[in-house]
């Protein structure tokens, strides 16, 4: 027995290499590739037979084969491990179809490895579409959310404590402008994404009159990857994209985490519909939070694959390798397929999230969140540096603490008596204002500047976010109908050469 390959390999493929590599390679892309392989193919042809590379008989023939296999389909398509990849299974079956003088002529002028290099970007560019409308989706619901949302006042927090008064419509859109940033990250990771590396062949090129050009427009591509060696070499683009997968999942932890906390009994200031949650086997009263565990669990899997992906490549030379291609590219389809689903659930959670506005309110009443606002007051009537009225205001609350008040219950009288010890002067300030000063819907919407949390400040966030979003939204029907048209363009073609 030989290789099916090669002739330069006098014994089949090891058992135990088709068994651990080739069969699960297969098992796992063959389907996912089929398409792309099949565009690639039929590029391919068409640009032999302009450039006179093929005879006008074999390329109809070729035409008419590569039809043929489109329309049945990867299942028609018998899979064989000993012929190691997706590539020499599909050329098989196109020579079972064709014949062998037609069918062994498709691979003139090319490699695998430029190839399978163009294979990759075809799919990565599909998967940052994807993903760009996936994110757009959620980008959307936070700002819908921030918009109606934008009078419930909330606590704020840093290290998990009350800190200022905000509301959730501020939260969401501070979520919105995050995810705004994912998508420009690998919106930006398109034009290193996008270029063609076929011609390449397997490093140096092809001695060939090929139209690398041709081949590049044929499939949608906006330039080519000039230097052979790196178009070859070279997964960098799907790093690019799995860091930005990974930035992406981390944000969307965060944000799960905070959900995980305010759902608490302990908490309570945001509710889940039941559909979002589950249950215990054991404990009836429970409604457990799962999609936002699973979340948080995804991104340190998203993690753990960018480290996969760069270990693997980091160490191998700078050419075509197994490790530095085949393995980096499994971890970003992986990450991509997860970042998917996770999107799906992400968007399920900021759309159905639901603040107890009535219990929100009471806590930043009663939580001093509104200790600086005081503090600040102090500073423009009263005439006290910042930092003395911090001493005053801290004062205040330890005393207010210590009677078991909370925020609504200081008095301009605890305010003169902490000023006279810390400051050596009352203050004088009326009651109005200090309870003024303390009402978290007052501090909030004091803050109009730009980026604050004042319901019109929001609201104006929102609309300029949502016009942003719009236009990114058009960029991405774009792309996507510029790859349709080179598609169609090319079907219409190849159909050409078969009649």
């Amino acid at each position: 027995m030989e290789s099916k390959v090669s002739r330069r390999l006098t014994e089949p493929v090891a058992e135990e290499v088709c068994e651990h590599i080739y069969a699960p390679r297969l098992a796992r892309d063959f389907q996912a590739v089929f398409a792309y392989m099949s565009d690639l193919n039929q590029a391919h042809v068409l640009m032999l037979a302009a450039c006179g590379l093929i005879a006008p008989a074999a390329a109809r023939a070729l035409a008419a084969g590569l039809l043929r296999m489109e329309e049945e389909g990867p299942g028609a398509v018998p899979l064989d491990p000993e012929r190691e990849d997706s590539y020499f299974n599909y050329e098989a079956q196109l020579i079972r179809l064709i014949g062998q003088d037609a069918g062994g002529r498709m691979h003139i002028a090319r490699s695998r490895n430029d190839l399978t290099s163009a294979l990759d970007r075809m799919r990565a560019r599909d998967l940052l579409l994807d993903a760009g409308q996936a994110l757009l989706s959620v980008e959307e619901h936070a700002l819908d959310g921030a918009y109606r949302f934008r009078d419930v006042v909330m606590p704020g927090y840093t290290h998990l404590q009350p800190a200022q008064p905000v509301t959730y419509g501020f939260y969401l859109a501070g979520v919105a402008q995050s995810l705004s940033r994912d998508f420009g990250r690998l919106s930006d990771a398109w034009a290193r994404t996008n270029v063609s590396p076929l011609g390449a062949g397997a490093l140096a090129g092809t001695a060939f009159g090929i139209d690398r050009d041709r081949l590049a427009s044929s499939l949608g591509f906006d330039g080519l990857v000039e230097n052979a060696l790196d178009a070859v070499a070279t997964r960098d683009f799907g790093l690019e994209i799995l860091a930005g997968l990974s930035q992406l999942a981390i944000g969307w932890s965060r944000v799960a985490q905070d959900y995980h906390v305010l759902v608490s009994h302990e908490f309570q200031t945001i509710e889940f519909p039941d559909r979002v949650t589950g249950t215990s086997s054991i404990m009836p009263q429970k409604k457990n939070p799962v999609v936002l565990e699973h979340l948080k669990g995804k991104a340190g899997q998203m993690l753990g694959l960018y480290v996969a992906a760069a270990s693997a490549v980091k160490g191998t030379h700078f050419t075509n390798t197994i490790d530095g291609n085949r393995e980096t590219m499994r971890g970003v389809w992986e990450a991509g397929e997860e970042s998917l689903r996770c999107l799906s659930l992400f968007d399920l959670v900021i759309a159905t999230a639901r603040p107890n506005a009535a219990l929100m309110r009471r806590r930043v009443t009663e939580d001093f969140a509104s200790a600086t606002d005081l503090a600040d007051l102090m500073v423009r009537e009263a005439g006290l540096s910042f930092r003395e009225a911090h001493h005053v205001v801290g004062a205040v609350v330890r005393a207010a603490m210590d009677a078991g008040l909370s925020a609504d219950g200081i008095t301009p009288e605890m305010v003169d008596a902490a000023a006279l010890a810390e400051a050596g002067r009352p203050l004088g300030l009326s009651d109005e204002a200090v309870r003024r000063s303390l009402d978290p819907a007052a501090s909030v919407s004091a803050r109009t500047l730009p980026g604050g949390p004042a319901p019109e400040a929001v609201a104006r966030a929102v609309e300029a976010a949502q016009a942003r979003l719009e236009a990114r939204r058009a960029a991405l029907v774009a792309r996507r109908t510029q790859l349709q048209a080179a598609r169609d363009a090319l079907k219409r073609d190849l159909r050409e050469l078969a009649a």
